[in-house]
């Protein structure tokens, strides 16, 4: 192996050590703040649900659902290193893809199941298609 050669070698083993750079940097403060938000955002709702603070269900629903998201969003971001840059944005891009897909199969199942017990039963309404077997047949 010629001197040219390592020189060549040493420059390769450099390029291929500079591309790793791109990916996500785990610092000491960045696990702590994530750990401390999700503590937060446990315990927030936690004490919500426990001091039965919310007395209307949809809006506990709905104030627990957002705190759930929030969750989500610090999980990703400190943890998993989520963002923009990281893989040229790509992981991003399709985890926003999934979740949409997600939303949308979840509405559209909610949106059929609700659905369905008017569509299908045809005396819902009050309306009785077919005659009470039980009554007597009555000739006027």
């Amino acid at each position: 192996m010629s001197a040219h050669d390592t020189v060549i070698h040493h420059r390769d083993h450099d390029d291929h050590d500079h591309a790793h750079e791109d990916g996500p940097h785990s610092t000491l403060s960045g696990y702590l703040i994530g750990f401390v938000l999700s503590v937060i955002l446990t315990a927030i709702p936690f004490w919500l649900v426990m001091n039965g603070v919310i007395s209307h269900r949809p809006t506990a629903v709905l104030v627990l659902g957002g705190f759930a998201v929030a969750q989500i969003l610090v999980h990703m971001v400190y943890f998993l290193h989520m963002n923009g840059k990281v893989e040229g944005g790509w992981t991003l891009v399709s985890t926003i893809f999934t979740v949409v897909f997600v939303a949308i199969a979840i509405a559209g199942t909610l949106w059929v199941m609700f659905h369905m017990n008017e569509n299908m039963m045809p005396s819902h309404g009050g309306h009785m298609a077919h005659p009470n077997p039980a009554e007597p047949h009555r000739t006027p």
